[in-house]
């Protein structure tokens, strides 16, 4: 059996694996340091499932910061026709890439 996990950070959930990188909403830390992620919702082993109401007690999952940064521009324009509106607008959000090491 596979052995996953879903956890919150930033406000969104996300179903992660020992080994696995992903990006997420940036946190204030530097890279190279070791965070603890403790909003752990569910968690599947080979032992069996454990689902949180709405977090697990005393469950903790470790990453290590790989790297701060920012994603591609997305672009907002806004456009009314006929009365010569219009505003063009770029943004980048702020990320950071986390490698989970263990549960």
């Amino acid at each position: 059996m596979n052995s996953f996990a879903v956890i919150e950070t930033g406000g969104k959930q996300y179903k992660v694996k020992p080994g696995q990188k992903i990006k997420i909403e940036k946190l204030a830390t530097e890279t190279g340091a070791d965070f603890i992620f403790d909003k752990v919702l569910f968690k599947a082993d080979g032992k069996g499932l454990n689902v949180g109401r709405p977090y697990l007690q005393g469950e903790s999952i470790k990453a290590k910061i790989l790297k701060q940064g920012r994603g591609r521009k997305v672009i907002v324009f806004k456009y009314h026709s006929k009365t010569r509106y219009r505003k063009k607008k770029g943004h980048r959000q702020f990320y950071t890439q986390v490698e989970i090491l263990s549960f």
